[in-house]
């Protein structure tokens, strides 16, 4: 197993436990305790776990929501394969939504030279993205800035999403469970959200394969909500199945 496939079965067993010990880790892989200590150091720079003493547990277990540089640096191939999957779900003239997030900051980057779009995007760092291509036209919702995500939430711009209606909108999301839907950590944030998918004839959800399966504190929107899960091969087959289930078409980049 590689070093890689391990630290993604540490993090999935951390969600599903609460906790990780590092002799069982050991133990179960077959490496020494030293490796695993290596391993749980690489998953806490990343952000996705929370060294404690004889093991660690996953960040959303205190609440914790990491920056978006450290989001941005992890995953970044998978992440890299759900946006140019996401492209055949552009459309070739219209208007589009890009949520704030890592992912759909390379949908962004992809998006193509040779369409008319209108996008509407509440992150400052997308809008600076996409002012730069002279085909688009990029509509920048207003409001306060998060730091953790550095996307625009509250009411400016709540408001002119209630006027907006676009062809498509590609979210992105913390947590996706068959049972609770999309959630993130910040109400603000899912507040804003749930607009964006009023506001849209089509969702398109983009999510690697670490965010299916968990939830997080504030719901903004259910499986019903969504026309597509966009996703990369990590994603577990049985998990892809429960959601396809339950209506939503799934791609795995």
């Amino acid at each position: 197993m590689y070093a890689e496939e391990r630290q993604q079965e540490i993090v999935r067993r951390a969600r599903a436990e609460g906790r990780v010990d590092v002799v069982a880790l050991a133990d179960t892989f077959g490496v020494t305790a030293e490796t695993i200590r290596r391993d749980l150091t690489v998953l806490e720079r990343a952000g996705v776990l929370r060294r404690v003493h004889g093991g660690a547990i996953p960040v959303e277990r205190l609440g914790f929501e990491p920056a978006l540089a450290t989001r941005d640096a992890v995953l970044i191939s998978e992440k890299e394969r759900i946006a140019k999957a996401a492209l055949a779900e552009v459309p070739e003239d219209g208007a589009i939504i890009l949520d704030a997030g890592t992912t759909t900051a390379r949908l962004a980057q992809l998006l193509p030279a040779d369409r008319e779009l209108t996008v509407v995007v509440n992150s400052p760092v997308l809008a600076a993205t996409l002012g730069l291509k002279p085909n688009l036209t990029v509509l920048l919702l207003g409001g306060r800035v998060r730091g953790k995500t550095l996307a625009t939430v509250d009411d400016w711009a709540l408001r002119p999403l209630a006027e907006m209606y676009v062809d498509v909108a590609f979210m992105g999301t913390n947590g996706c469970t068959v049972e609770r839907g999309m959630t993130t950590p910040d109400p603000a944030e899912a507040a804003v959200k749930r607009a964006m998918i009023a506001a849209a004839r089509r969702v398109v959800l983009l999510a690697d394969h670490t965010k299916i399966g968990n939830d997080y504190l504030a719901r903004f929107g259910g499986l019903a909500d969504l026309d597509l899960l966009i996703t990369d091969n990590g994603l577990d087959g049985e998990l892809a199945g429960e959601v396809e289930a339950a209506g939503v078409r799934v791609v795995r980049a």
